[in-house]
């Protein structure tokens, strides 16, 4: 849920990268603090296990401009893939704005990613929120695997016909920042019309 701070004129959304185990959550947020102005961003937090994997979240504040005479702030947060970090997944999807779904397009991935989708329509829902209500944007992630599915056949199997869909290859850092663009444009628009 938005958040307007008038005393700072601030303006706080909450973006959430959702997805399997080792999809590239984390690498995007990577991705992006490295290529923001030193002034726009903030640290970078990461709650990691000792193999680098996401144990409760990454978090990084990231201003991006102004609104009105408020900045616009992004609070962009991962959620750890592993099945059994459940709670921690339900937890932070709590007053979320946006939602990117990384999904791994490497077919072996295909089953994760479903079982992925699946848990965040159901920790939404235990939100009191559909995905349809929620701004989402599809990130196809390994697009340069020799066994990558297609967007199409990605969408389709994850019943995403209806959703911006990027191409991405995160740890080159293609299509990342185009993702979070697209996501932050329409989560500003739609809480704007509010």
């Amino acid at each position: 849920m938005s958040f307007v701070n008038y005393a700072s004129r601030e303006i706080t959304y909450k973006l959430v990268y959702y997805g399997p185990g080792l999809c590239g959550k984390t690498t995007n947020v990577e991705h992006l603090h490295r290529s923001a102005r030193a002034t726009a961003r903030g640290k970078l937090v990461s709650l990691t296990t000792e193999t680098e994997r996401t144990l409760f979240f990454d978090f990084m504040p990231l201003t991006v401009g102004k609104l009105s005479g408020f900045d616009v702030r992004f609070h962009l947060y991962t959620v750890p893939g592993q099945v059994f970090y459940r709670a921690s997944r339900r937890l932070i999807l709590g007053g979320v704005d946006g939602v990117v779904f990384v999904a791994d397009s490497q077919r072996e991935r295909l089953e994760a990613n479903l079982e992925s989708i699946e848990d965040m329509h159901e920790c939404l829902r235990e939100h009191g929120l559909e995905a349809k209500g929620v701004p989402l944007v599809l990130q196809c992630n390994k697009q340069d695997h020799e066994d990558a599915v297609t967007l199409d056949e990605l969408r389709r199997e994850l019943g995403l016909e209806h959703v911006p869909t990027i191409s991405a290859v995160a740890v080159r850092g293609i299509g990342v920042r185009e993702t979070f663009e697209r996501l932050a444009k329409t989560v500003v628009s739609r809480v704007g019309r509010r």
